[in-house]
């Protein structure tokens, strides 16, 4: 907790040491179960009053398929009867997971998960994965099989030395004098999001996990598609993703558990610009919105302090 602040930063160092024996590790986060939020909000376009813990005990609800889904029989609150409630409906991809959370009317206060950076999160930019939901629960994910299964789990050799830093998040807590302006909490909540991701990387953690800003690196470069279907000349790979994950094949940033990944979109003339990059050997990936295929340059990029030009990324 810093001095001023509303609320409180979480993060956890995770480590296996080499004398340590095989670990295979499906799912971590940190969770915050909360007792009276009844406003859910994951999204402009994705929040709503929610239902009832009790509403999906029996007598209340009815289990379908999964333990997850819950057919709402006899809801405490009749609006609600008829509805699924199942977590995996406020699921949301990582690109777009920067904050969620509830908002309470009486008093008129919110609680926020804000996430600053999707540095450490695995899968890459398109993993999904889940948000709040009914209890109410806010979660931070940091490692999950959803939507992938155990090939995106974390998997560590027996012997094989690993750290990696999940986090800082920032639990955010805000409040108003009037119930009426209690939706402005949201609202008040994005900025927020914005002042910690201009803020990224944090300057208080201790640990030389860590990096300062002055002990990470950044690329610059632009990104260049070759379509003969499109233009004889190599067009610029407007609002492409191009991000930096472990070496490997073609695509393995979709899969990648173990290592940090940072990601950006390109301008209009192709150009990027990706900041605060972990000192470490990376390969550069892309793919492009209206074109077929998932791109890597065919060379490493090893990250120091400072900067490195990457003059053309070219597929």
């Amino acid at each position: 907790m810093l001095r001023g602040s509303s609320g409180f930063y979480s993060y956890a160092i995770y480590e296996h040491l080499e004398d340590m024996p095989a670990l295979i590790l499906y799912e971590t986060r940190i969770a915050f179960m909360l007792k009276v939020e009844k406003y859910m909000a994951v999204a402009d376009n994705r929040q709503r009053y929610m239902p009832l813990p009790d509403d999906r005990l029996p007598g209340r609800g009815e289990a379908l398929a999964y333990p997850e889904a819950v057919l709402l029989v006899n809801p405490v609150e009749p609006e609600f009867k008829g509805e699924v409630d199942d977590k995996y409906q406020y699921s949301i991809e990582n690109k777009d997971n920067g904050v969620h959370g509830w908002i309470c009317f009486d008093p008129p206060v919110g609680f926020w998960q804000i996430c600053p950076s999707n540095e450490f999160r695995t899968g890459g930019p398109t993993k999904q994965d889940l948000t709040s939901h009914v209890n109410p629960t806010t979660l931070a994910m940091f490692v999950s099989a959803h939507y992938g299964g155990e090939e995106l789990s974390l998997q560590i050799g027996s012997g094989e030395p690993w750290k990696k830093v999940f986090g800082p998040v920032f639990i955010y807590l805000n409040s108003v004098s009037d119930r009426n302006n209690a939706f402005s909490l949201w609202d008040n909540a994005k900025e927020q999001m914005k002042v910690e991701v201009q803020s990224w990387p944090y300057s208080f953690p201790n640990s030389e996990d860590f990096p300062k800003s002055d002990q990470r690196g950044t690329v610059i470069g632009k990104f260049l598609v070759h379509d003969r279907c499109a233009s004889e000349q190599p067009l610029p790979a407007k609002g492409a993703y191009v991000g930096l994950a472990l070496e490997g094949e073609t695509g393995s940033w979709q899969r990648e558990t173990k290592g940090y990944q940072f990601w950006t979109t390109t301008d209009e003339e192709g150009y990027f610009c990706i900041k605060n990059i972990f000192m470490s050997d990376y390969n550069l990936y892309g793919w492009v919105p209206g074109f077929i295929g998932d791109y890597r340059l065919n060379a490493s990029i090893i990250i120091t302090s400072g900067f490195l030009l990457c003059s053309n990324f070219m597929q």
